[in-house]
């Protein structure tokens, strides 16, 4: 607070206070004048390096793109490429400062980063790891835009790899927006890898039934289906002998995409099952057999005698049944232990 001078009023003093700071803004400002008139050469030239940097990072990263585009790698050059821009722009931004201020040290600024990186690293871990995986998966290129994988459960076409994500479009018309970090350290299924895919499906036929004359049959029904591969050739091969049906595996091999697959596995059953009604080659459902013995036979109860249900004997008299003894007649065997029937 200004001392007020001997036999001075207070407006005299508020006005000499205000003179007084007046002087001393006047002399700021035409120091600043002073310094920006010394600097405005250094500013215009900053300026225009900084305006030749924003442009040659437009050209870098156009040339980048063109460059990847050529070599059918258009997702890799819209990352990269904006990755070389901003990194371009950076460097020109460091030297219009260092042409404004002499005196600041493009190492120090660097070194300056570096440690202030830390603790930047630790707040954007996610984004990071994020994009040097997505940077990492445009590189080594396991899989393309337009490919069709299975990764975390998810199942559908890529359709971009962006800096943070993996989109995927799923087959009943959802995008799937799945972290590159986890496309990167998990297992991907790449089902467009090759040209062709294998499919398959397990056909059960009778115990009854001639299994040769099943695969005949089924080999000529994929003879000619349209919707298969002929070469390699579909196979049929016997898989299982299950509870109530001899299972039969049949193989066949057709272009990889989704909806090849499963148009080719509609026609192949629809063929099949036509030709195994048209060969009358029984196709059982599960059965279940319950047998109780109530000697409803005259060899039910004997060890190593008692029918298990069918077939009959071919070759040795058929066991009465129990109803004709007793009537009355004769036993056929002894049971084990000496007891009669």
């Amino acid at each position: 607070m200004p001392i007020q001078a001997t036999g001075e009023t207070a407006a005299e003093t508020a006005t000499r206070t205000i003179e007084v700071g007046s002087a001393i803004i006047q002399d700021k400002v035409l120091s600043w004048s002073a310094g920006f008139q010394y600097l405005l050469p250094n500013i215009v030239v900053a300026l225009l390096v900084i305006g030749i940097s924003v442009g040659f990072a437009w050209m870098v990263a156009k040339a980048f793109r063109r460059w990847a585009r050529r070599r059918d790698r258009d997702n890799l050059g819209e990352v990269l490429g904006a990755f070389l821009k901003w990194v371009v722009i950076f460097l020109g931004v460091l030297i219009g400062m260092t042409i404004v201020m002499p005196s600041l040290r493009p190492g120090d600024l660097v070194a300056g980063l570096g440690v202030g990186s830390v603790a930047i690293g630790f707040a954007f871990k996610d984004i990071l790891q994020n994009w040097l995986a997505g940077v990492l998966l445009l590189l080594r290129q396991p899989f393309r835009p337009g490919d069709q994988i299975i990764v975390r459960g998810y199942e559908g076409t890529v359709q971009r790899i962006e800096t943070r994500a993996t989109i995927i479009r799923t087959y009943d018309g959802r995008d799937a927006i799945i972290p590159n970090a986890d496309v990167y350290s998990n297992p991907v299924t790449v089902n467009t890898a090759h040209d062709r895919r294998r499919d398959e499906y397990d056909l059960g036929i009778g115990y009854s039934d001639d299994i040769e004359a099943a695969r005949r049959a089924i080999h000529a029904a994929l003879r000619d289906l349209p919707q298969i591969e002929q070469e390699p050739a579909p196979e049929v091969l016997v898989w299982d002998l299950a509870g109530s049906s001899v299972n039969l595996r049949i193989r066949w091999w057709t272009h990889p995409r989704r909806m090849d697959v499963v148009l080719a596995r509609s026609a192949v059953l629809q063929a099949v099952k036509q030709a195994m009604d048209r060969d009358g080659i029984d196709m059982p459902f599960p059965t279940q057999v319950m047998l109780f013995h109530d000697q409803t036979e005259e060899i039910d109860g004997v060890r190593g005698e008692q029918r298990e249900g069918w077939p009959k004997r071919k070759t040795e008299r058929q066991p009465r049944p129990a109803r004709h003894i007793a009537a009355g007649d004769p036993p056929v065997r002894e049971a084990v232990g000496g007891a009669e029937d």
